[in-house]
């Protein structure tokens, strides 16, 4: 199950909509082995496509370097897409599979006036969809947003 605070459902859904018609993409850290998603970070969609998403390489470096200095762990992947179902297509499920221990998490933007908002577990090629609980948020999550690494 995801447990998930509703800012950080908030920042996902609003950089979804902010990038449509491209797919949107992040990840959101929390500290080592806890499972606990705590800080938002978005990446620039390097394919600036509509229908697939590509983290750019220096970014990603400066990410893993970023969350190794800070004793954390990627939780969440999340991406959107912009004109089908909240569900992982099959260059997810490939790229899924890489990242087994993250929640992946899928927005569609398809119909402004709804959210759809999915978290799924993806290894060995297996896509299992997963509850998700969303938490009211923290008074310490009312902070200022962490600039993602490429800032």
């Amino acid at each position: 199950m995801l447990r998930i605070r509703q800012d950080l459902v908030d920042e996902i859904v609003a950089h979804a909509r902010r990038d449509h018609p491209d797919e949107a993409c992040g990840v959101i850290t929390g500290p080592a082995g806890s499972d606990r998603p705590e800080r938002f970070i978005p990446m620039l969609n390097a394919a600036r496509s509509p229908t697939f998403f590509e983290f750019d390489s220096q970014d990603l470096f400066r990410l893993y370097r970023d969350v190794d200095d800070r004793d954390e762990e990627i939780v969440v992947i999340y991406h959107s897409h912009t004109a089908t179902e909240a569900y992982p297509s099959r260059t997810d499920v490939q790229f899924g599979s890489l990242s087994p221990d993250s929640h992946w998490v899928l927005v569609s933007t398809r119909d402004p006036d709804e959210v759809e908002f999915r978290s799924f577990r993806i290894a060995d090629g297996e896509v299992t969809e997963e509850p998700v609980e969303v938490l009211a948020a923290s008074p310490l999550s009312e902070a200022a947003p962490e600039s993602s690494p490429s800032q």
